[in-house]
């Protein structure tokens, strides 16, 4: 989607064949719609799985992504070190090391989903 009115279109094609389940890529125009897709999933009763973990905290019912924390730690150190006179073309390239998987059981009651105990044990987080 590229803009705002892709949402339709996508909510239609899903509801003409429905999906087993949603996995919401987060860029700038999902991360501001993500409502939409909160709301589009509750009223099909579909289980969704999104990037960033405040997405499951603000509804959504599960996350699995990088953390956000250790991003921003990370950055603030790379940040330091140019301001101390690295060159930015010196700093290693970092990849994320942490990927917490969270779950909203208050999410997961609404949809009328049990999540299995096998799937409750491995998560990081638990909303409740």
């Amino acid at each position: 989607m590229r803009e705002p009115e892709g949402f339709d279109e996508a909510f239609a094609a899903m509801t003409r064949e429905p999906p087993d389940g949603l996995l919401m890529v987060t860029d700038a125009l999902t991360a501001l719609n993500h409502r939409r897709v909160f709301e589009f999933a509750a009223a099909h009763r579909l289980p969704a799985i999104y990037e960033f973990e405040a997405l499951a905290r603000d509804g959504g019912l599960m996350s699995y992504g990088p953390d956000m924390r250790e991003l921003q730690d990370r950055v603030a150190g790379l940040i330091d070190r140019i301001l101390k006179g690295t060159k930015p073309a010196e700093l290693p390239f970092e990849q994320p090391t942490r990927f917490p998987f969270v779950i909203n059981l208050k999410t997961a009651k609404a949809l009328g989903l049990a999540i299995p105990q096998s799937i409750l044990a491995r998560a990081d987080e638990l909303i409740e």
